[in-house]
Order: C-alpha cells, then sequence, then structure tokens
C-alpha cells in the first residue's frame, strides 16, 4: 500500500469516528441523569412540562474564564430566578472540585458534574482535548433545544442569560 493510500484510509476513518452531528435548534436535547453540587441528582426529564432548562457549560473548575462566569451567575442569578427556568452550569470536574467551586465562588444555583463525559458528548459540547466547550444550551418545557449559544461571555454570563431567555418568550413565574 502506498502512503498516500494509507492517508486516505486514515483519514477517511478519522472522518467517520469524529462526524458527531451538532445540537440544534428544535433537536430534542439529550435526557440526563447528573450529581449536582447541592446533593441532589438532576434529570432533564424531571422538568418537562414544568419549566425551560439552560445548561451553562465551562471548561473546567477554577480556571479564571470559569471562574468569572460562576460569580456573574452567583451574584446576578436574581435576573434568573423571576422566570420559569432551572439553570445551571456543568463540566467533567468531579463532584468534590464542584463542590468547591461552588462554595468559593457562593454559587446558590447546583453546578452538575459528569465525570464521564458521556452528557458532555451527547449534547456535543466536548472539546477533543477533554474538556467541554464554554456554550449554554437553552431547553424548552417541551424538551427541544430553543438556542445553542456558543459565544458566551463570561461576565456578563447572568444577564445574557436572562435576556436570552426573555427573547425566547421563558415566562415570570407566577407568585404562589
Amino acid at each position: 500500500m502506498t502512503i498516500s493510500k494509507i492517508l486516505l484510509a486514515l483519514t477517511a476513518s478519522l472522518t467517520i469516528s469524529f462526524s458527531v452531528t451538532a445540537l440544534e435548534v428544535g433537536d430534542q436535547a439529550p435526557d440526563f441523569e447528573l450529581q449536582a453540587t447541592d446533593g441532589k441528582t438532576y434529570t432533564l426529564s424531571q422538568f418537562q412540562d414544568k419549566e425551560a432548562v439552560v445548561i451553562a457549560w465551562y471548561p473546567k473548575a477554577f480556571t479564571s474564564g470559569c471562574t468569572i462566569e460562576c460569580k456573574s451567575l452567583a451574584q446576578n442569578g436574581h435576573l434568573l430566578k423571576g422566570l420559569e427556568v432551572a439553570y445551571f452550569m456543568a463540566s467533567v470536574d468531579p463532584l468534590e472540585t464542584n463542590k468547591e467551586f461552588a462554595e468559593e465562588n457562593d454559587a446558590d444555583f447546583p453546578l452538575l458534574s459528569d465525570p464521564s463525559k458521556s452528557v458532555a458528548e451527547a449534547y456535543d459540547v466536548l472539546a477533543f482535548y477533554g474538556v467541554p466547550k464554554r456554550h449554554t444550551i437553552y431547553i424548552g418545557k417541551d424538551g427541544k433545544v430553543l438556542f445553542v449559544d456558543r459565544e458566551i461571555q463570561a461576565a456578563t454570563s447572568a444577564e445574557d442569560i436572562a435576556a436570552k431567555l426573555l427573547e425566547l418568550g421563558i415566562p415570570a413565574r407566577r407568585a404562589s
């Protein structure tokens, strides 16, 4: 076999193994079951027909951009709490690392841990070097993807998420 045929065969096999379809608007979001920093386990299906879900994927706890994003959500979470939405940050860090990260940044919302990386793969946010890309996924009450934000401004994450939710028509919570 010539070098060019070997390279062609190798390229074809790599193309096949890495051709993952990106999650897009209108797609059914993959269900998940992930442990969170608040001691609970969450699934997407538990929010079905109840409220929208936002998952802000971040690369790695305790890094500068991720710390800035977490602080934005912690300090400005009031912008989200008034809407019919469950919101999370998520990474492939171990649960204990995320607990320490959440505590250090006064996060009053759950951070999800996906150490197996299976959910990150299903959501097509896993970078080739094994950490999630900084993407935020917006999911409707019906479980369908409403928007995928691939251009996150960490410092204004909470404000940007709130504005996008309003733009998407997510209603305010009803007073109980």
